[in-house]
């Protein structure tokens, strides 16, 4: 099973960094402009971009969650 995004649609602001990094897996609603999770489980080649879009969410509403651990992986590191 491979990690899964998750959302927190109460903690998003809408800034919309997810969707001008992958726009194949985010997309903001019409009504609040609040994040969208298209694709839950991407394929191994978006991870750095899912990745990213985690690191640059500034509400922190998006994680990862690694099949077999408790709570969200952590986000790597900026740079």
């Amino acid at each position: 099973m491979s990690p899964r995004i998750e959302v927190d649609r109460d903690r998003c602001v809408g800034a919309g960094n997810c969707v001008l990094t992958l726009p194949a897996v985010f997309d903001q609603d019409e009504d609040e402009g609040l994040v969208v999770v298209l694709d839950p489980e991407p394929p191994a080649d978006y991870a750095e971009l899912v990745a990213r879009a985690v690191q640059l969410c500034p509400s922190g509403a998006l994680s990862v969650a690694v099949p077999g651990r408790h709570g969200p992986a952590p986000a790597p590191p900026a740079g």
